[in-house]
């Protein structure tokens, strides 16, 4: 039997499913705790025109927070660690199995792509420089890329930026097979320990099959996406790592652990074939009822969870975003690191900020507004709050505008400024 639900609800399932709605977390580490273990995986990304992602995500569903208690449970309680989720990402240790089984399907010798078979023939012609790195961590504990020499027989050849990067290439191919991992942080420099020296004992001896890691993973997908179809749970958390997937699902779905639903208003139905967790059900029926749903008004990353799967974002919000990041400034439509505004179930803008840490002072150079965004007070108001809490986040003394901002919200301008 199929459930039917509205487009609306469906957002508002995601959302709220995503912490973006509802009760905010304390800004503690338990209330960092609470999110990872709705949204399993978090993106890792150096750019920092604003601040890193990591940290942005966590903050458009705490507010302002210490990061210092998210490198605490990284590096000194070890509740996180970093690894590839649909990107090189924060995840949880407690999840550890299941990133264990995925590692598994990295390493040689079992059905992989071209670009696998090349990597695992690079570390079988530089088998020496391999052993090397492991002996050196083995007995003097973390080391960054730079205190390793470069001992490799056969270069690594790239016409991208890792060519002829041997250190890298090889750390991060033992790092994806799961023989170190990243134990600090410098900055952005990572200090690389291997993985028995890192990881919890328990996480050595236990292991998961391979169905039963598709399993778990793919409920933890779907939860985080509140509603999925297979493709987007494919490309979420572990990203194109579910084999037999649609198998595993129709057997969730004779189990009563997934519920079919289809989602359509009026005459238009969303296409493919769509899912919820059953653990969910009792929350979808809340939001239904009405006072379960809390909306609220931030920012996103660009690399936010909500919105990493472009495909899902427009088909779910009508919204199109694309990262300008690598577009000549000439011409980016709307900047080079751009979020999104979230208003309550609905992706109504974005601004393209650019925070300045030797004057102290976040630029907002331009606010842009989707076509139907509402132009109340209450909005205006709702926006210049979540850009002043961005701004007392970052630590910004004064934020300066640019003159780009739409007619309706220009009293933006002169609202809340950071404390």
């Amino acid at each position: 039997m199929t459930y039917t639900i509205t487009p609306t609800l469906a957002r508002r399932l995601a959302i709220t499913r995503q912490r973006l709605a509802g009760p905010r977390p304390k800004p503690t580490p338990i209330g960092i705790m609470d999110i990872f273990r709705d949204l399993r995986c978090v993106q890792i990304d150096p750019i920092r025109a604003v601040e890193y992602t990591q940290r942005l995500v966590l903050w458009s569903r705490l507010g302002s927070y210490d990061p210092a208690h998210l490198d605490t449970l990284l590096w000194d309680e070890r509740q996180l660690f970093e690894y590839w989720a649909h990107a090189a990402s924060i995840v949880m240790t407690e999840d550890y199995l299941i990133h264990a089984a995925q590692m598994e399907l990295r390493r040689p010798g079992n059905p992989n792509s071209g670009w696998h078979q090349r990597m695992h023939a690079w570390i079988e012609a530089n088998a020496e420089f391999r052993q090397h790195i492991l002996d050196r961590l083995r007995h003097e504990g973390p080391l960054a890329s730079r205190e390793i020499e470069d001992l490799s027989t056969v270069a690594w050849g790239s016409t991208g930026w890792t060519n002829d990067r041997n250190v890298g290439r090889m750390l991060d191919m033992l790092w994806t097979h799961g023989e170190i991992m990243v134990a600090a942080r410098e900055g952005v420099q990572k200090k690389w320990a291997l993985t028995e020296h890192h990881m919890p004992e328990w996480s050595q001896v236990e292991s998961l099959t391979q169905a039963d890691m598709v399993r778990q993973a793919a409920q933890l997908s779907l939860r985080a996406l509140g509603v999925g179809t297979a493709k987007q749970i494919n490309n979420h958390f572990i990203r194109g790592y579910y084999p037999k997937l649609p198998s595993v699902l129709a057997d969730l779905v004779a189990e009563g652990r997934i519920v079919p639903v289809s989602i359509c208003e009026g005459d238009v139905t969303w296409p493919g074939e769509w899912y919820l967790h059953a653990d969910d059900m009792p929350l979808l029926d809340a939001l239904a009822a009405g006072p379960a749903w809390q909306p609220r008004i931030t920012l996103l990353s660009p690399f936010d969870n909500l919105i990493c799967d472009r495909e899902r974002t427009e088909l779910m919000w009508d919204f199109y975003f694309r990262i300008e990041i690598y577009v000549p400034q000439a011409k980016r439509q709307y900047g080079y690191y751009v979020l999104p505004i979230l208003h309550g179930d609905r992706l109504i803008g974005r601004i393209d900020p650019k925070m300045d840490r030797k004057t102290g002072k976040l630029h907002i150079n331009a606010i842009y507004a989707e076509a139907d965004a509402p132009q109340d007070a209450a909005t205006t108001q709702g926006i210049a709050a979540a850009i002043a809490d961005l701004a007392r986040f970052l630590g910004a003394k004064a934020m300066v505008y640019g003159e780009v901002i739409p007619p309706a919200w220009q009293s933006i301008v002169g609202q809340d400024q950071p404390d």
